[in-house]
C-alpha cells in the first residue's frame, strides 16, 4: 500500500465521521419540515447541501495538511471542515444558529469560518479560491511553507474567479491548490452539457502548472496525487489543479427532487461506497480487525452524537446581540 498506516487509519475514521455527520444531519434538518416541505421551518433552517459521497476529495489532501495550511471551501463544506479538524461542537452549534456555534449564530451552514484551524467558507461557485490565492500570497510573503486549498465544485471551474485566481498564481508560482469535486452536476446541469473538457485538470496546461485526474472517488489514490502536489507547493514550486471523479448520493441540496437523476444512478454509487473500500482494506493488510473497526465506528458516531446534542442544548443570540461580533 506504501502509505502510512495511521494516514490511512485515519482517512477511514474521517471519511466514516463526515458520512455518519451527514446521515445525522440529513434527521435533524428534516425536523418540522414534512409534510410539506419548508426551507425556514425546523431547527436547522436554511438551505442545506450535503457531502454524502463525496469524503475522499477531504480526507485524501487533508492527510498532508497541517493547522498552518489554509482550507477555502465552497457552499457543500462539511467534509472539508471535519478532514480539516474543524470543531465539531461549534460548527454544529452554528448550523443550529446558536451563540456557542463559530460565528455566534450569525452565519449558518455555507458561512462556517474557523481560524484556529485556517478553514473558511469562501461562498458559492469559485468565490473561495480568490481567498486561498491570498492565503498562499501571505505565505509567500512571509517565506513560510504554508500551503493553502481552494475546494471547488466541477462547475465553479466555468467562472471567472476560477481562471483568474490560476493565472495570478500562477504567475507568482503560488502555493495553492485547488481541488475540483467532479460529482457530474452543477446543480441539475450534468457535466457534459456544461463543460468544454473532458477534466479540469486538464486546464492546467493553459497556465503552465500541474494537473492530475483522480478516478473512482479513489481516496488512496487521492492521497498519492495530493502528496505529490503539497510538496511541490511546499518547495516553492507553484500550484496545482487535482479534479477527483466523486460522487453526490444525495441532492444538490435537501429537498432536491431530483428529478435530473437517473432512478438507479444513486443505488449503484452506494455499491461502490469509498467507506466499505477502505475499511475492506484495513482488513485485508491487516491494519485493524472488524472489531477494531466496530470500536472505532462507536467513538466517532459518540463525538457526532455529542456534538448535536451540544448545539441542541445551547442557546440562541439574544435579539440585543444581532449586532455584536459584526465586523
Amino acid at each position: 500500500m506504501k502509505i502510512p498506516v495511521d494516514k490511512v487509519k485515519w482517512m477511514y475514521e474521517t471519511m466514516v465521521k463526515s458520512r455518519y455527520y451527514e446521515d445525522t444531519m440529513v434527521e435533524a434538518y428534516s425536523e418540522g419540515k414534512k409534510p410539506v416541505f419548508n426551507i425556514g421551518a425546523g431547527p436547522v433552517p436554511g438551505e442545506m447541501h450535503l457531502s454524502t459521497g463525496q469524503e475522499p476529495a477531504a480526507v485524501g489532501i487533508c492527510a498532508h495538511l497541517t493547522k498552518n495550511d489554509t482550507v477555502t471551501s465552497p457552499h457543500r463544506p462539511h467534509h472539508h471542515a471535519i478532514a480539516k479538524g474543524v470543531d465539531l461542537k461549534k460548527m454544529t452549534a452554528e448550523m443550529y444558529g446558536k451563540v456557542t456555534g463559530l460565528g455566534k449564530g450569525k452565519g449558518g451552514h455555507m458561512h462556517l469560518f474557523d481560524p484556529e484551524v485556517k478553514f473558511s467558507c469562501g461562498g458559492i461557485i469559485a468565490a473561495g479560491i480568490p481567498h486561498a490565492v491570498g492565503a498562499a500570497l501571505a505565505a509567500k510573503k512571509k517565506g513560510k511553507d504554508w500551503v493553502a486549498v481552494a475546494f471547488i465544485g466541477e462547475g465553479a471551474a466555468n467562472a471567472g474567479g476560477f481562471h483568474e485566481s490560476l493565472n495570478l498564481a500562477a504567475v507568482w508560482k503560488l502555493p495553492l491548490i485547488v481541488v475540483v469535486e467532479d460529482n457530474a452536476y452543477g446543480i441539475s446541469v450534468s457535466k457534459r452539457n456544461s463543460t468544454a473538457v473532458e477534466s479540469n485538470d486538464k486546464r492546467a496546461a493553459a497556465y503552465g502548472i500541474a494537473g492530475a485526474y483522480v478516478r473512482n472517488n479513489d481516496p488512496i489514490e487521492m492521497y498519492r496525487v495530493s502528496e505529490a502536489a503539497v510538496k511541490r507547493a511546499r518547495s516553492g514550486q507553484g500550484p496545482s489543479i487535482i479534479e477527483i471523479e466523486t460522487h453526490r448520493h444525495l441532492g444538490h441540496f435537501q429537498g432536491d427532487p431530483e428529478l435530473y437523476r437517473d432512478t438507479e444512478e444513486v443505488p449503484n454509487l452506494r455499491k461502490i461506497d469509498p467507506i466499505l473500500k477502505v475499511r475492506e482494506l484495513l482488513q485485508l493488510e491487516g491494519i485493524a480487525t472488524a472489531k477494531e473497526l466496530e470500536d472505532l465506528e462507536e467513538k466517532v458516531k459518540k463525538e457526532v452524537d455529542e456534538a448535536f446534542a451540544y448545539a441542541r442544548d445551547s442557546e440562541y443570540p439574544k435579539p440585543e446581540d444581532a449586532l455584536n461580533d459584526v465586523y
